[in-house]
């Protein structure tokens, strides 16, 4: 019997501990979060936003990020005074672009046929050049899908093709498509 009431007033005696050991745990908790809440304050943070044709990113941490934020208004002010100055130099690009035929298509071999019944392709054109005008479309193909390409419709007698100074050159097939 002595044996049970000993290890009750020992259980008694330790109790206090271990309840201060909860308290050293929440308080771990709290120093732990904090700990957490200042190292996500200088994690990298970023903030982007699309409207329309126009889209934001900005990047840094949570503080610089969000006072950025507050002074985007002052900031667009400045970055469209800067684009007004410019504004006589981006027409001489744009024509440069023009000067490739517009054209919509699923499909390589679609697109440079489009390209090739136009009056631009009506001059025989090299690989280089038609590749630049479907990226003047967006319309992105390597290389060696367009020269794959190229060498299909040749086979199929949709385009002819000669060997000239520039290199291949490619019409038309006498109004076949």
């Amino acid at each position: 019997m002595q044996s049970v009431s000993s290890k009750c007033s020992l259980a008694f005696i330790w109790y206090p501990f271990l309840r201060e050991g909860v308290v050293l745990k929440q308080i771990l908790k709290v120093v732990m979060s904090y700990l957490v809440v200042e190292k996500l304050m200088e994690m990298p943070f970023s903030f982007r936003v699309k409207m329309g044709q126009q889209e934001i990113e900005i990047s840094g941490t949570r503080e610089e990020v969000i006072k950025t934020i507050e002074e985007l208004p002052s900031l667009v002010a400045n970055i469209s005074k800067a684009f007004e100055s410019t504004k006589n130099t981006g027409t001489a690009s744009a024509s440069v672009t023009s000067t490739y035929p517009t054209i919509s298509s699923s499909s390589c071999s679609e697109a440079v046929l489009q390209l090739l019944k136009t009056d631009w392709g009506k001059q025989p054109r090299t690989l280089t050049e038609l590749g630049e005008a479907l990226k003047a479309n967006a319309l992105h193909y390597p290389s060696t899908t367009l020269s794959g390409v190229l060498a299909w419709l040749v086979r199929k007698n949709k385009i002819k093709r000669w060997k000239t100074d520039k290199g291949y050159v490619y019409v038309l097939a006498g109004g076949k498509t």
